[in-house]
């Protein structure tokens, strides 16, 4: 760790839960962020400002002018853009060091299955329940730890499905393929604007906890936000016997 970055990250540093070997391993690290837009923003940026060394984000967006309500990495001056080139001019603008990788492309299963054996910690900032259920089989066959996070409306959700821990749900148990959900857009529902960078923010603090081995991860447990009330229910969630992707491993 040189001079500037002990600088850089002192307020990190301070902390006794992390210090400079808690730093080194979040500096060290590879982070998959899929989506870039409201979720993705927030996710991002801290993570970026945190230091992360290598962020991949995936996303086949262009910036739009109705993005810019909540998305919060993306300009005026970017629309048009790819949200990737967007999101790692962004990035780079805070934190020049950290290497960031942007691929337009929607996230398949083969891409999927070539980016998450790479990283150490995916984060889900997608929209969809199909890419949902992608992303959480890839992170089931790699053994990856997926930081789940859903905001529409004034509600939102989080929660941390790990692979590594024997006791720990993946998303399908949670929500099940099979089962019946409302598939629900922002761009036809409508969200408030800050609550995207609540549920985001709270999915880089735990991508940073699982990195740096700090506190106790959201496994096992949805954390779910009311935005109206500003109410935070917690739902303890358990491995099912029969899941059709976690329960053969």
């Amino acid at each position: 760790m040189t001079d500037d970055d002990l600088l850089r990250y002192s307020r990190h540093i301070l902390l006794n839960e992390i210090g400079v070997e808690g730093q080194e391993l979040i500096q060290a690290a590879h982070v998959l962020v899929i989506g870039a837009g409201g979720l993705g923003s927030p996710v991002a940026l801290y993570l970026g400002s945190a230091g992360v060394g290598q962020i991949t984000v995936v996303d086949d967006d262009k910036v739009d002018v109705t993005n810019l309500q909540r998305q919060v990495a993306h300009t005026v001056a970017r629309v048009g853009s790819p949200k990737v080139d967007s999101i790692k001019t962004a990035i780079a603008q805070l934190n020049p060091g950290v290497s960031v990788t942007g691929i337009q492309q929607r996230a398949d299963a083969e891409l999927l299955n070539q980016l998450v054996s790479k990283a150490d910690v995916v984060v889900d900032c997608c929209d969809n329940f199909s890419t949902r259920h992608a992303i959480n089989a890839a992170c089931v066959a790699h053994a990856k730890p997926l930081v789940s996070g859903a905001a529409i409306r004034f509600d939102g959700q989080l929660s941390v499905y790990d692979p590594r821990d024997p006791t720990s749900p993946c998303y399908a148990c949670v929500f099940p393929a099979e089962a019946t959900f409302e598939e629900t857009r922002c761009a036809t529902m409508g969200v408030f604007a800050p609550l995207v960078g609540i549920v985001g923010t709270m999915q880089a603090a735990e991508a940073l906890k699982l990195i740096a081995g700090v506190g106790r991860p959201l496994t096992g447990r949805l954390l779910m936000i009311d935005g109206r009330a500003m109410e935070f229910t917690e739902m303890r969630t358990s491995r099912q016997t029969r899941c059709a992707v976690c329960a053969t491993r």
